[in-house]
């Protein structure tokens, strides 16, 4: 109890200037000690986030660790899903090859959290909570036995002072010796404490490159973690790829043309042959085929049934236009035209040119110039929209009334335009390339063809109807043949600058007096090709002013001020 007094006197009097503090630390050692702090507070921050950053529950056995971790939940629920679909989905395929993977990328993460757990987390620990503190709870020990040695110091000193001895002399009696022993050994537990305390400082700071290869092994242990994942996954890739690629049911709508059919095995895309070998049995004589739009459900529905290779005949041979929908769609959403981007100059180039006889040539000069699977769909299909113009009279689908609602799904820009644009070069351009082409398909492409290519629906072969076709010259005639033969016989009329007037007149259109409704019927038979208005963009960007003809009626009917609307951009369309 004294010695504790005396040691709070001595402090209360370093603390207020009385006393003089004994130093025993050298300076070195003092930076020492002001580095233990910072070393304790980061290496425990570091532990803590570390710890947080494991999955796996730690300091438990590698079971309850790996029934504990995300990774293997998951694999067990995709294996479960598996099991429940079976092998003969593909999806109960891809979800065991995945529930298998996810699996063993558990066990892979599990010995890695182990690793990281014995050579980087606990040393840290170690670190911030028990090599660090013990040496600052011997510097704490260290003060305290330098209060000891201070206060006997004091205490021996002013003994001197009460006897009137000089400070050279040395007190003498019981007392004074006790407390020159009392002085001397506390100078002796001092010194000893500071030589352990300074060896312990000295050896921190030499093992601070230790302390660092802690995160020297982190990154290790990551790097090889992630390797093996990597080579993990790598290696399962190749049979998940093999399994999608040995499915059957593959979609094809938005696909490109040669992977439908390199993935298909076919030479026809699978929606344009089951498509058109269905209108040849039922929708030949369909009045407005292509031009009408079908049922927006009944139309998803056969997109979905196709895109799965599934179909039903006789669900849909009751609704053509739901079918030539289909059809449209299917050409529409090709990533690129049927008729080609880099051919686009070569078709709109042919269209200009005012000589139909060259006109002509120069069509069949792009056409040859399509690759194979391009030029195969194309003679398919122009030869069943040949087929479909031999009963116009009934469906009224004209080569140009086709061309206008086709066109624009067949042949287009690899830049969005705008309506304008649209207008004029799809109706007009684009339209003067169809239309010869289906009037001249068997001079096109001579021969017949047959439509049902894998025989699973019944239709018919096209054959030659038109007399004048029989006189069209050979593709493969050179080019004097070709213009002696055709001397005799000039070809069918072709689309001319004033083809969209003349395709109006045909339908008893006279812009003179028309109104603000046939305006939005002819419209329509252009932005018809689009029943999304989503798919304008492909000609279109902002809508902008169309010039109205000077003799067109509009009243204030709803539908005349739509039009008015549209063409004055007071609103959108």
């Amino acid at each position: 109890m004294k010695k504790q007094f005396n040691r709070m006197r001595q402090l209360a009097n370093q603390t207020v200037g009385r006393a003089e503090k004994t130093e025993v630390l050298s300076e070195d050692l003092l930076q020492v000690e002001k580095r233990l702090e910072l070393v304790k507070q980061v290496s425990h921050s570091t532990h803590k986030k570390l710890t947080a950053c494991l999955q796996g529950q730690q300091g438990v056995d590698v079971d309850k660790k790996s029934k504990k971790l995300p990774l293997t939940t998951l694999a067990q629920c995709m294996v479960e899903g598996a099991a429940v679909l079976g092998d003969e989905s593909l999806l109960g395929k891809m979800l065991k090859l995945c529930g298998d993977t996810q699996d063993r990328l558990a066990q892979e993460l599990i010995l890695f959290e182990l690793t990281i757990e014995r050579d980087v987390i606990e040393p840290l620990y170690d670190l911030a909570e028990v090599e660090i503190p013990n040496i600052q709870k011997q510097r704490k020990h260290l003060a305290k036995l330098v209060l000891d040695m201070d206060s006997a110091r004091t205490r021996y000193y002013q003994s001197n002072k009460s006897s009137g001895l000089s400070s050279n002399l040395q007190p003498t009696g019981a007392k004074a010796d006790h407390l020159r022993e009392e002085m001397e050994e506390a100078a002796n537990r001092m010194e000893i404490c500071r030589d352990q305390l300074s060896a312990d400082m000295y050896s921190f700071v030499a093992k601070e490159i230790d302390y660092a290869s802690y995160f020297q092994t982190l990154i290790e242990v990551q790097a090889e973690y992630h390797r093996k994942s990597l080579e993990l996954l790598q290696s399962v890739l190749p049979q998940i790829k093999a399994h999608q690629e040995t499915w059957v049911e593959k979609p094809c709508y938005g696909k490109p043309l040669e992977e439908h059919l390199a993935l298909s095995g076919r030479d026809i895309a699978f929606p344009i042959e089951a498509c058109v070998t269905m209108l040849l049995e039922c929708g030949m004589q369909e009045e407005g085929l292509f031009r009408i739009a079908p049922s927006a459900s009944k139309l998803k529905k056969l997109k979905a049934s196709l895109d799965c290779g599934v179909l039903d005949v006789q669900e849909y041979s009751a609704d053509p236009h739901a079918i030539a929908g289909a059809l449209k769609s299917y050409l529409r959403e090709l990533p690129e035209p049927l008729m080609s981007y880099e051919l686009y100059n070569d078709w709109i180039q042919a269209s200009n040119i005012q000589d139909q006889d060259k006109r002509l040539q120069a069509l069949l000069n792009a056409c040859e110039k399509l690759p194979p699977a391009n030029n195969n769909n194309f003679k398919y299909l122009i030869k069943f929209l040949s087929k479909l113009t031999e009963y116009q009279d009934v469906n009224k689908m004209t080569p140009g009334n086709i061309a206008i609602v086709l066109g624009p799904n067949l042949l287009w820009m690899n830049n969005e335009g705008n309506i304008t644009e649209m207008m004029t070069t799809v109706s007009l351009q684009i339209v003067g390339i169809i239309e010869p082409i289906i009037q001249h398909a068997d001079w096109f492409f001579p021969g017949e063809i047959e439509f049902n290519v894998t025989g699973n629906y019944g239709s018919p072969v096209h054959t030659n109807h038109n007399a004048n076709y029989s006189s069209m010259p050979s593709p493969d005639m050179d080019q004097i043949d070709r213009r002696q033969n055709d001397q005799s016989r000039r070809p069918l009329s072709v689309a001319t600058d004033n083809m969209m007037l003349e395709f109006y007149k045909k339908d008893g259109y006279d812009p003179s007096v028309s109104t603000g409704i046939t305006f939005l019927t002819h419209l329509a038979a252009v932005l018809g090709s689009f029943p999304n208005p989503k798919d304008w963009r492909r000609f279109s960007s902002p809508v902008v002013s169309l010039q109205l003809h000077p003799g067109w009626i509009l009243t204030d009917s709803p539908t005349d001020k739509l039009a008015r609307r549209f063409v004055s951009r007071q609103g959108p369309l």
